[in-house]
């Protein structure tokens, strides 16, 4: 048997299980690729918050992609939570010699609220690691954070796209599933390369278990494109996935739960 394409996930772990490599490496598993990791950070974290995070070394980060790519290969990246600018750095660099596509997660808050990027490696994101991403996925907090651009309303997406481009990805994501003022009953988002516009629909779920949804919207882009599809069919597919994901999210402690991976592999919708 032949292996079946390979994605790479560069991120933190979530000790809870819901978002970050677990999730990522869930959703590979879920979508029929073989999922490996490098890991950033370790967090102490669980439904309501994240109590600690410990960066890992540089070092450890670079040893972990040069073992992987050199001997393995990759056919896509996904990137996740990189918490400083050397870090950012040193990943940004390591990409711009892979030739697989890559998501970047733009990762910088999580979930509850808590912060997993400094503010001094805002600037390494902008201008090293968007510059080398195939596509870019920011929620609209980390639109704000990134461009300044504030989103209140769907009108508003087609300006932060153009900011977010100007930063140099190929391709650009604005999840609006924040929109909730609006009070649309359907999750919009935006997915451009500054010529092309998609524009991916879904029903809005009434479920407060969604830990996870940034990582696994990431991850499942990832797994299309190295399953062979183009952008846009990657990120139809991605949308279609998530959406399932979060409509059968279950309560996991006390807090916010985590989005249900296996919920395609159930239905045999994978």
């Amino acid at each position: 048997m032949s292996a079946p394409p390979r994605v790479l996930t560069v991120a933190g772990s979530d000790s809870g299980g819901g978002a970050g490599i677990q999730a990522d490496l869930k959703t590979m598993l879920a979508l029929g690729v073989h999922g490996m990791s490098v890991l950033t950070a370790v967090t102490a974290q669980n439904s309501l918050g994240v109590q600690g995070a410990w960066e890992l070394p540089v070092e450890a980060v670079r040893a972990q992609f040069r073992s992987v790519v050199d001997d393995i290969g990759v056919q896509a990246v996904k990137t996740g939570m990189l918490s400083s600018a050397e870090l950012v750095e040193t990943v940004a660099d390591l990409l711009a010699g892979t030739d697989a596509p890559t998501v970047v997660d733009p990762v910088g808050v999580s979930k509850h609220g808590d912060p997993l990027l400094a503010a001094s490696a805002l600037d390494s994101v902008r201008t090293k690691l968007l510059p080398v991403a195939t596509v870019v996925t920011p929620n609209l907090d980390e639109v704000a954070q990134l461009t300044g651009v504030r989103v209140t309303a769907e009108r508003d997406m087609r300006r932060a796209a153009a900011a977010v481009l100007e930063f140099g990805p190929r391709w650009v994501v604005i999840k609006g599933g924040h929109l909730t003022a609006t009070g649309s009953e359907e999750a919009v988002d935006l997915l451009t390369d500054g010529t092309e516009e998609h524009w991916l629909r879904a029903p809005r779920h009434d479920n407060r278990h969604t830990h996870g949804t940034g990582c696994t919207l990431a991850s499942a882009i990832a797994s299309h494109l190295a399953l062979g599809r183009t952008v846009p069919e990657a990120m139809t597919a991605a949308k279609t996935y998530v959406t399932g994901a979060l409509a059968s999210g279950f309560a996991l402690g006390t807090g916010i739960g985590p989005v249900n991976h296996a919920w395609a592999l159930r239905r045999g919708e994978a």
